[in-house]
């Protein structure tokens, strides 16, 4: 594919996807504690609606990636490297694909099973002081986790350089609505039985009102950091695999992640690229088609652990 020397002098990748309901106007935003649906206005005073934050993406974006069913990649990925955590029988409980902190996840470093946190600080001792060294840190998250090394990483844990390991997203996005306006409506649950019961308790009828949202304009923006995967240094190969990486995930995302709540399911009107210009994005079979070779490729270099599924039992 050679995205590498196609992308060799900008320093970020950028693209829109304007989104639409699949079914009339309405949709459902996320829900904030204590804040409700994030509404702000906008530079030139218009009101916006965050509908997904950069955290929430990047959960979607793993997720798209992981097959339920076979407890693995999705076909295109298998092979990547990745620890999973199983529960004292043997029995899947997690993985550091689907865990909201990837490698920093309790399941993974809380647990008796110490196997990854002393990999982690003997590979990483070298910087208890001084300056951390990115590179050497990106270099074992590759080994470990390839996905953790795109999304970023926070290992806040005083055994680990004092808890200064810290790695941005390489690939961030978030959702916007623009121009939005209030669809109010409501309903009430129905007792058959006792309509007038205490409500605390979850009988009689209860009425509810209901915030959804209209805009005549949904973006998902998604932004990747070439610059930022160069300055690591691990190789043409690898920089390679994680540009498609990220490509192939905001892909299936639009074709497959786009029903975000029970009342919000989107549908991709237009995928765009704002920069580079001209630059010609690759479709998702073409990616499909590729990641296997660039995996092994990665893989034939001895960037990834071996074996490459990290098992940990998890036991209080």
């Amino acid at each position: 594919m050679n995205l590498t020397q196609r992308l060799a002098e900008a320093p970020r990748l950028l693209l829109e996807a304007e989104l639409r309901p699949v079914q009339g106007t309405r949709f459902q935003p996320t829900g904030f504690p204590d804040l409700g649906a994030a509404v702000y206005e906008g530079p030139d005073g218009r009101p916006m609606l965050l509908l997904e934050s950069a955290q929430s993406m990047a959960n979607r974006l793993e997720e798209v990636c992981w097959n339920v069913m076979a407890d693995d990649w999705q076909p295109p990925l298998q092979g990547l490297p990745l620890v999973k955590v199983q529960d004292q029988e043997g029995r899947p409980l997690t993985n550091s694909v689907l865990e909201a902190h990837r490698l920093n996840s309790p399941y993974i470093l809380e647990g008796k099973d110490k196997t990854v946190l002393e990999r982690l600080k003997d590979e990483l001792a070298a910087m208890e002081d001084g300056a951390v060294d990115l590179r050497a840190l990106a270099a074992t998250l590759l080994r470990l986790d390839a996905n953790a090394l795109l999304h970023g990483v926070f290992l806040a844990r005083k055994e680990l350089a004092g808890g200064r390991l810290r790695l941005p997203r390489m690939l961030s996005a978030f959702i916007e609505a623009e121009e939005v306006r209030v669809a109010a409506s409501g309903g009430v649950k129905n007792d058959r039985v006792n309509p007038s019961g205490e409500a605390a308790r979850g009988f009689g009828n209860v009425p509810f009102a209901r915030d959804e949202y209209v805009s005549p304009r949904i973006i998902a923006y998604f932004n990747l950091d070439l610059a930022q995967i160069r300055s690591l240094a691990l190789g043409a190969s690898v920089e390679e695999l994680l540009i498609a990486l990220a490509l192939y995930k905001i892909h299936r995302f639009l074709a497959t992640g786009l029903r975000l709540r029970t009342a919000c399911d989107l549908d991709l009107k237009v995928l765009r690229v704002t920069r580079p210009d001209g630059w010609d994005l690759p479709e998702l079979d073409e990616l499909e088609g590729a990641l296997p070779k660039l995996v092994e490729a990665v893989a034939q270099e001895g960037h990834f652990a071996e074996p490459r599924v990290t098992v940990v039992t998890y036991e209080k």
